[in-house]
C-alpha cells in the first residue's frame, strides 16, 4: 500500500521538487494548487500526511490547517508547514493553528523527506518507512 501525501503547494517548482523527493521515498502525493482545492482533496480521500505551504494565494495556509482540523476524519492527521517564513513566531503561529510540525524553506534535498515524515506519527505513515 502507498502511503500518500497531500501536498498543498502554489508555487510549481517547490511542488514538483517535493513531489519528486517524496517519491522517492515511496509516498504517492497528491498535489493542490491552493488551499481550498486542498480541503477540497482532503475530503475525497484521507491523506496520511499534509505537508502544506503556508504562504498561498487567497486562503493562507493557517487558515487552511485550521480549516483541515474541522474535518474530523483529519483530526489526527499529520500537518507539516514548509514555509519560507522564518520570522520570530511563525513556528509557533503554525503549530497553533493545527501543525504538528514546520521545516523552513529553502528544503534540503537530502534530508527532506525524512524530515517531513518524522513529525508524523499516523500508523500508516510509518510502516515500511525508508
Amino acid at each position: 500500500m502507498n502511503r500518500t501525501i497531500l501536498l498543498i503547494e502554489d508555487n510549481e517548482n517547490n511542488r514538483y521538487l517535493a513531489t519528486y523527493l517524496l517519491e522517492e521515498h515511496g509516498y504517492k502525493v497528491v498535489p493542490a494548487t491552493d488551499g481550498l482545492h486542498g480541503i477540497a482533496l482532503a475530503q475525497t480521500f484521507t491523506p496520511d500526511l499534509v505537508v502544506l505551504d503556508i504562504q498561498l494565494p487567497t486562503m493562507d495556509g493557517h487558515d487552511v490547517a485550521r480549516a483541515l482540523r474541522r474535518i474530523e476524519s483529519l483530526r489526527e492527521t499529520p500537518i507539516v508547514a514548509v514555509t519560507s517564513y522564518a520570522m520570530m513566531g511563525d513556528r509557533e503561529k503554525a503549530l497553533a493553528a493545527g501543525c504538528n510540525g514546520y521545516i523552513e524553506k529553502p528544503i534540503d534535498p537530502d534530508t527532506f523527506a525524512t524530515e517531513v515524515t518524522s513529525f508524523g506519527s499516523h500508523p500508516r505513515l510509518s510502516k515500511g518507512n525508508s
